[in-house]
């Protein structure tokens, strides 16, 4: 079936070769309508990635064909940097304690969401094959080969969706591990199969011992690679902290490097960047710790034209009925099989609860080391199966990395870890005046027993003080009710000394006129920057009207913002 929207533009619109000129301005094409989908499905509360990738697939090889298929093929690369990157970063997420708390559950769930879904796919691919083909060792070859193939799961977008919703906690670490490592995992199945698969179609495949000495040399050349380069930045780096720039390029040329090396010696330059990010993040001086920050900051961009691209690449319209039922079966098979493999491997190592009951939630995506098994399929079965695998691959990917992020999303939100991986800086940056409070007492309220009338004695702001958290008190006035001044610490500390004579004065008498206000809507950087522009640690909260709501103290604010830090950690220590 040819694609309906391909001749609804004219042909200027349709990019066949990569030339100089264009090459800019297809990366502004591909940026703005990427970042645009990626906006527009955010504020239909579905994860970015699907918008970059339904971007793709609307100006690419199943729609538009702005990007034709030989442009596609040339910007390649984005995808190797990208892809790198993505490696980059999970590996700083594999820390040695990480490891050794969790290394036990990794390979039990490992095991069981990688074998499982082989198997279950293995069987129904066959039992389906064999009913519309009636040839069995076709049959046979197609669920050996598709049941190898589909215990692989797509990091990208997996990753993308956890960033994005700055997830945290044992679901979060567990799906990093799992989605690091079962990509091996997939490589040593397909060389099984395909050994097996080999004879069964008449073919003269290499055999099982030399695939797998070609896996062995692709997983350990890579992680050479990755720690030898790793090695050569932390060293580069370890006196450049302050130069931020310096240490991006540093950061950035060794990860090239490393990707640049793996492609032209054949390894995976995946696992050669995360293995450079897990010896930084494990061995690597702790100040050199931040270039992870840094590099997390430039890859927002490259994030978008991967996804954009990778929707782009899928044609949906060459997929004929047969491949689309085995399509179809291939997708059920592989959820069930990564549903019961994982929630057999959390039992059976004791995983926590969210871990047994939302991680199959986590591993539906599929994309790069899918694709490529299956490009290998048809090289090595190019006269029988090989192209079949290619375009049921193709068609699953189509599915599952428009559902998977979703499922993602949805995963992490019922597990409770959305939101959890955020600093105090965080918190500051997102934090109102009016949400701020001290236990269940709240800073901003109408209630407030920081504010006093003029008229008020002094011992009765003193019984308040002894009674309350705040140290301050913002004074209104008994005739209008708004802001007349405000009366800090050291002021009660004066009435202190004059001993019994305090009695008889009143409010007026010893506040002072207010340096600044603020008011309930203002973010907590603004009110932190008043503290230091006027030199003051109290500053009186006021609404519209002037009429005063309570005071903004600074050890108030610090107090609430340690808190909420510390109720995170309180939440993920009870989820481990």
């Amino acid at each position: 079936m040819s694609d309906p929207l391909a001749q609804v533009l004219p042909q200027v619109f349709h990019f066949s070769r990569l030339q100089g000129t264009q090459f800019v301005l297809l990366l502004g094409i591909i940026m703005f309508f990427g970042a645009l989908g990626g906006r527009i499905f955010q504020k239909l509360k579905i994860p970015q990635v699907v918008g970059y990738i339904v971007m793709g697939i609307l100006i690419g090889s199943s729609g538009f064909q702005i990007l034709r298929l030989e442009t596609i093929i040339a910007l390649s690369p984005v995808n190797t940097v990208a892809l790198s990157l993505i490696g980059f970063l999970i590996g700083a997420e594999l820390k040695i304690d990480s490891i050794k708390k969790y290394g036990r559950q990794f390979v039990g769930i490992l095991i069981g969401e990688s074998i499982t879904p082989f198997f279950v796919v293995f069987f129904l691919v066959s039992f389906v094959a064999y009913t519309f083909m009636k040839d069995f060792k076709t049959a046979v070859s197609f669920g050996l080969v598709l049941g190898a193939i589909c215990a692989a799961t797509a990091p990208a977008a997996t990753t993308d969706v956890l960033k994005e919703y700055r997830t945290r906690g044992p679901l979060t670490t567990t799906t990093l591990g799992i989605v690091a490592m079962d990509d091996a995992v997939a490589l040593i199945l397909y060389a099984v199969a395909s050994t097996v698969v080999s004879p069964l179609l008449g073919g003269q495949g290499q055999s099982f011992g030399a695939q797998m000495l070609c896996i062995a040399k692709d997983i350990f050349g890579s992680v050479l690679i990755g720690g030898v380069f790793g090695a050569v930045v932390a060293f580069s780096v370890r006196n450049l902290m302050k130069d931020e720039g310096r240490v991006l390029s540093f950061g950035l040329g060794g990860i090239f490097l490393s990707t640049g090396v793996c492609v032209i010696l054949g390894l995976d330059n995946i696992l050669a960047a995360m293995s450079l990010g897990f010896f930084m993040v494990n061995f690597a001086p702790v100040k050199t710790r931040p270039i992870f920050t840094l590099v997390e900051k430039f890859t927002p961009p490259i994030y978008v034209l991967f996804f954009v691209l990778v929707g782009a690449k899928l044609n949906i319209w060459v997929v004929t009925p047969v491949l689309g039922i085995l399509a179809v079966i291939y997708v059920a098979g592989r959820t069930i099989g990564k549903t019961f493999g994982a929630r057999l491997g959390a039992r059976i190592t004791k995983a926590p609860k969210t871990v047994h009951d939302f991680l199959p939630w986590c591993l539906l995506s599929q994309a790069g080391v899918a694709i490529g098994l299956s490009i290998a399929a048809s090289s090595d079965f190019e006269n029988s199966i090989g192209p079949s695998i290619v375009l049921i691959i193709t068609a699953t990917t189509f599915i599952v990395q428009l559902v998977g992020p979703v499922c993602v999303k949805h995963g992490v939100t019922k597990a409770g870890e959305v939101g959890l991986a955020v600093t105090e800086e965080d918190i500051l940056k997102s934090s109102r005046v009016d949400e701020v409070s001290w236990g269940s007492e709240k800073l901003c309220s109408r209630e407030s027993f920081a504010v006093v009338k003029d008229t008020e004695k002094i011992c009765s702001i003193l019984t308040k003080f002894e009674t309350h958290h705040n140290q301050s008190f913002a004074v209104s006035s008994s005739e209008t009710g708004k802001l007349a001044g405000i009366i800090t610490l050291e002021h009660l500390k004066e009435t202190l000394v004059i001993g019994e004579f305090a009695d008889t004065l009143l409010a007026v008498d010893i506040m002072d006129k207010p340096v600044c206000t603020c008011r309930p809507e203002d973010f907590l950087p603004d009110v932190y920057k008043k503290f230091s522009d006027m030199d003051t640690d109290s500053i009186p909260i006021v609404d519209s009207e002037g009429i005063p709501l309570g005071v903004m103290e600074k050890i108030a604010a610090d107090h609430y913002l340690h808190m909420k830090i510390f109720e995170i950690n309180s939440k993920l220590e009870c989820m481990a």
